[in-house]
């Protein structure tokens, strides 16, 4: 894929020392697989933000012009049940090209038949329609070592193969990049310190039909 060399995710490494198990939250580092993996994150509440952290004034200030509302939300938004029927009957932008320039007149076995432009349009328009691959946004909780916690994820619609005859699936083809702030402790038990950190956070953007 064009864009492997700048989608985003976490890694989390685990360390065992003795009997206990330490988590190293390290910075993103690139990946292919999208949407990101939910987290493996240390249970120790200790690893928490405390209230006095959860400023949302202070946050808002912490993160500035990368809050989104559109991609973010600190609260569960009231959820919008969108079905992939209703994504796949919105086609946006111009009907694609390897689409539209097909020549419905060739034959496998070199006869040419004869169709009607109304016919054309209608099967164009149906094959579009079928073979689209939109991006089906969910709402996905965090949890509260990122703020804000809640994030409108990307997926590409996977109910039924793309392709006619059946073998093809929508897969992701761009993604965009979104700015959050992440919990982030170094050191263990009291010798540790925590702070809030910017860190990029990858959503699938667009879809296409691909082997």
């Amino acid at each position: 894929m064009g864009f492997s060399h700048t989608l985003l995710v976490y890694v989390l490494v685990c360390v065992h020392l003795g009997v206990s198990q330490h988590f190293l939250r390290l910075r993103p580092s690139p990946s292919d697989h999208l949407p990101v993996p939910d987290l493996k994150e240390n249970p120790d509440p200790e690893y928490d933000p405390r209230e006095q952290d959860l400023a949302e004034r202070t946050l808002r200030k912490k993160i500035g012009s990368h809050f989104d509302p559109n991609f973010m939300s600190i609260s569960l938004p009231a959820l919008v049940n969108l079905t992939a029927s209703d994504n796949q009957v919105k086609l946006q932008g111009p009907m694609p090209n390897d689409i539209k320039k097909l020549d419905l007149t060739e034959t496998p076995y070199g006869k040419r038949v004869k169709v009607g432009k109304k016919a054309r349009r209608k099967f164009l328009q149906w094959l579009w329609t079928y073979t689209h691959c939109p991006v089906v946004y969910t709402w996905k909780d965090l949890g509260v070592r990122f703020w804000p916690r809640y994030i409108k994820e990307g997926n590409c619609f996977s109910e039924r193969s793309c392709s006619f005859p059946e073998g093809m699936s929508c897969k992701p083809v761009k993604s965009i990049n979104k700015i959050f702030l992440r919990w982030y402790c170094q050191g263990f038990l009291r010798q540790k310190y925590c702070t809030w950190i910017q860190v990029q956070y990858p959503i699938i953007s667009e879809c296409k039909c691909s082997c």
